[in-house]
């Protein structure tokens, strides 16, 4: 689509990926990545820490329980994106605005690892097959859409024929 902002993001995730369910039954995925800025000190011969960057991450469908299956906190990860920008009202405080990067693509960085590629089957895993949770928690922040966006940027079979 014209007028989106796309963004390519390096960096380490900051815990586990957490996987939901909203009540319509769609898995929605939030991990957060970590790009850490270094630079380096050519008079002191020493990479020096700089800047980091804190980007809130989402997926969806099928996507999400692939990701879920495949990445935990600490990998180094490859992700671009479109990235978002939402506002939320709180009942009891000023309106509030973030930004998330909405993932069109999700891989481990092989600079410093490597990886074994399966693919993916049709039928959730075990441990997601229990019952849908009933939506995020009041107290999230930020909150979680219940629904997924109207753009599937990732077709079925079913669409693509």
């Amino acid at each position: 689509m014209a007028g989106e902002t796309k963004m390519t993001l390096i960096g380490n995730l900051a815990d586990n990926p957490t996987l939901q369910y909203t009540d319509g039954g769609a898995a929605v995925l939030n991990m957060t990545v970590i790009a850490n800025e270094k630079t380096y000190d050519s008079t002191a011969r020493v990479w020096r820490d700089g800047d980091s960057l804190s980007m809130p991450c989402v997926a969806w469908r099928g996507y999400a329980e692939n990701i879920a299956a495949s990445l935990t906190k600490g990998t180094r990860v490859i992700v671009t994106g479109t990235l978002k920008q939402r506002s939320y009202q709180p009942a009891d405080g000023p309106r509030r605005i973030y930004t998330e990067l909405l993932i069109d693509e999700v891989g481990p960085a092989l600079r410093f690892a490597t990886a074994e590629v399966a693919k993916a089957t049709g039928k959730r895993l075990a441990t997601q097959q229990a019952a849908p949770a009933q939506g995020a928690p009041a107290a999230t922040w930020p909150p979680r859409p219940t629904t997924p966006p109207a753009v599937n940027p990732w077709p079925t079979p079913a669409m693509a024929g």
